[in-house]
């Protein structure tokens, strides 16, 4: 497994196009065979992570005979909402769909299921079952477990730490923030100094990391959310010289794994969101044919993989085939 969602995730193309476009007619078990659209909706292909989302998704929706298409929401419940209006215009056979709200996309979600369209969600989830008919998403509290014992190591348990936290709306962001505390509250050397929002951001991330390192200089490690936030708080740190600061990340992109490799980020926690993406249009797939999505719940969870100095180096060179 490790070896699929390192090689899935290091391989990022092109970002594909953004807009909507025509389809034949869905919905029956005759016209998914023949094909049809699957538009499939990310968050914001300028993050490696949802690029290669969205990658994922397009390049298996293509490999089993039907067109596809990625647009973006960058976390906008509007935007998102009309990206599903026209998913709908252009007589969609199924939608993937990385939610921009927890409660938020409800909404949008239930529109898709009511004109007729399956909605299989990746990466996110919505705070309601039985519209979509599959949540897939990584087990954030397993990996958020697995980044916070290897924080405890990078650090060796003693430490003055600043933790950068996701999207208040996304579950993520929650469900990492309190899988890091179950860890990191058992090291009473390991102190708090400041949680920051960073709203999964590379900016803010530098930011909030510039306005607490000034606040407290004592601090000696940063852990992310994402790695995103991990890269604009390591631009933050270069740029007060304060290289000795040990970051951990979350999510596996690719700059992040550079930073792991280089030495000046610890680790960071590697989602197969490639892997998931892929499940999504899979699950589609039957479902269009057959009516059922082969299994058998909706919250589907998907472990998550360390990234450290010790296997870095493999990152960009598993076999998909083992």
């Amino acid at each position: 497994m490790f070896r699929k969602a390192a090689a899935a995730l290091a391989v990022v193309v092109v970002v594909a196009g953004l807009a909507g476009c025509a389809s034949t007619t869905p919905s029956t078990t005759d016209t998914a065979a023949a094909g049809g659209l699957i538009s499939i909706i990310v968050n914001d292909p300028a993050n490696p992570y949802w690029l290669a989302e969205g990658d994922a998704a397009k390049a298996e929706a293509e490999a089993l005979g039907y067109t596809a298409n990625v647009a973006a929401h960058k976390g906008d419940t509007k935007l998102e909402s009309d990206l599903i209006d026209t998913a709908i215009t252009n007589k969609s056979v199924a939608i993937v769909l990385d939610p921009a709200d927890a409660s938020g996309s409800i909404g949008a979600v239930q529109k898709a299921t009511d004109a007729g369209i399956p909605v299989f969600l990746v990466n996110s989830e919505i705070n309601k079952e039985g519209i979509a008919k599959g949540q897939l998403v990584s087990n954030n509290a397993q990996g958020a477990a697995l980044g916070a014992t290897e924080f405890v190591k990078a650090t060796g348990g003693k430490g003055i730490y600043l933790e950068l936290k996701g999207k208040p709306s996304d579950n993520n962001a929650a469900t990492r923030s309190n899988g890091y505390a179950s860890v990191l509250s058992q090291y009473p050397d390991l102190k708090l100094v400041a949680q920051e929002v960073a709203n999964w951001d590379t900016k803010e991330g530098h930011d909030k990391t510039q306005t607490v390192l000034s606040a407290h200089p004592e601090i000696t490690a940063i852990i992310a959310g994402n790695d995103s936030m991990a890269l604009g708080a390591l631009a933050a740190l270069k740029e007060a010289g304060r290289t000795d600061v040990i970051v951990g990340g979350f999510d596996g992109a690719p700059d992040a794994a550079k930073a792991v490799a280089d030495g000046s980020m610890a680790y960071t926690v590697l989602q197969p969101v490639t892997i998931y993406a892929k499940a999504s249009i899979d699950q589609a797939d039957a479902f269009l044919k057959t009516g059922k999505t082969g299994v058998a719940t909706e919250k589907q969870t998907f472990d998550c993989f360390l990234i450290n100095k010790d296997n870095v180096a493999k990152y960009g060179s598993f076999s998909l085939d083992k």
